[in-house]
């Protein structure tokens, strides 16, 4: 792991003020995923995409493979199938559910929509991880009060002063910039970093 951080800071020195909050995050989510649970993500605009892309690399093989156990394999009994399956850290990203998404912003509030999702989905010991370059997007921030309402942890990715986040959130990191495509350049390799912690920690050969 502190290869990893530092291969990141090598990289984007002005990142050095976040290696506690990157730190803290890792071990939220390994708690999070140590105890079978699922991170929940959201976002709007290009958070809404990197929301997603951390799905796909969560979910997925992102650095290492991940091959299924032996006992998963003789339960599938199929060599096509289960040697390409690969192994997943849980993830759901909030800003797909269109159907129900649009619906409960037509019938109910359209500033409650991940609100609501996490109401239903999530239980304690998940948590939600929210990504807003100003940490001020109110959607995000309603949907950060309900998770820890259940029990939730709360991660946030934003900007230099991390806005309303800042306070709602257990871990927040928070970028040092302010301009919305500045933060949103040191997103990408935080979460990418954070996102190959996991993997070396739950996939060591």
């Amino acid at each position: 792991m502190e290869t990893i951080l530092e291969n990141l800071i090598g990289r984007y020195p002005t990142l050095g003020s976040c290696v506690g909050q990157i730190q803290a995050a890792f071990e939220m989510l390994c708690r999070c995923y140590g105890k079978d649970g699922c991170v929940y993500l959201c976002g709007n605009g290009g958070s809404a995409s990197d929301a997603e892309h951390i799905v796909g690399e969560l979910m997925k093989s992102f650095l290492v493979q991940r091959p299924l156990s032996d006992d998963m394999e003789r339960c599938l009994g199929d060599p096509a199938l289960s040697g390409k399956l690969q192994e997943s850290l849980r993830a759901f990203s909030l800003t797909g559910s269109g159907s129900l998404a649009s619906a409960f912003a037509n019938d109910v509030d359209p500033g409650l929509v991940y609100a609501q999702q996490i109401y239903g989905y999530g239980r304690p010991g998940d948590v939600l991880w929210g990504i807003s370059t100003s940490g001020r997007s109110e959607n995000v921030l309603r949907a950060l009060q309900v998770a820890r309402a259940k029990g939730l942890d709360t991660l946030g990715l934003t900007g230099r002063d991390g806005g309303g986040m800042a306070s709602l959130c257990k871990v927040c990191i928070r970028v040092p910039e302010t301009e919305t495509y500045k933060v949103q350049e040191l997103h990408l390799p935080v979460y990418h970093a954070l996102c190959a912690m996991l993997e070396a920690h739950f996939f060591k050969d």
